[in-house]
């Protein structure tokens, strides 16, 4: 994200399924990490185009979450062809319309 013109503020946590409960993040939902941009919670590998989109079209949602763990993406690089995935909005309700697919 910094390599994109985010500032990033790194925060250790001992128990993130906490934090992504009080955010939110429904468990079908939930990765390795968890961001606050902005009024918005993004979860998981959630490319930077997409959370520009986000911040620009500030859609009513509470934000978005990539689930799982796609290989071949930022963060999770490898000698292997990126995994085909969705990004999904978070709500009230918890997620579930996709927001952006690649």
């Amino acid at each position: 994200m910094r390599s994109h013109g985010f500032r990033v503020t790194e925060v250790e946590h001992e128990d993130l399924t906490t934090v992504m409960s009080q955010a939110g993040v429904p468990l079908l939902l939930d990765a390795c990490q968890i961001a606050r941009v902005g009024a918005y919670v993004v979860e998981g590998h959630v490319p930077a185009p997409d959370v520009r989109r986000l911040l620009t079209e500030r859609p009513t949602m509470t934000g978005s979450a990539a689930p799982g763990m796609p290989m071949g993406w930022p963060g999770m690089e490898g000698p292997y062809p990126p995994d085909r995935y969705n990004v999904r909005a978070l709500d009230r309700g918890g997620g579930g319309r996709v927001f952006a697919e690649h």
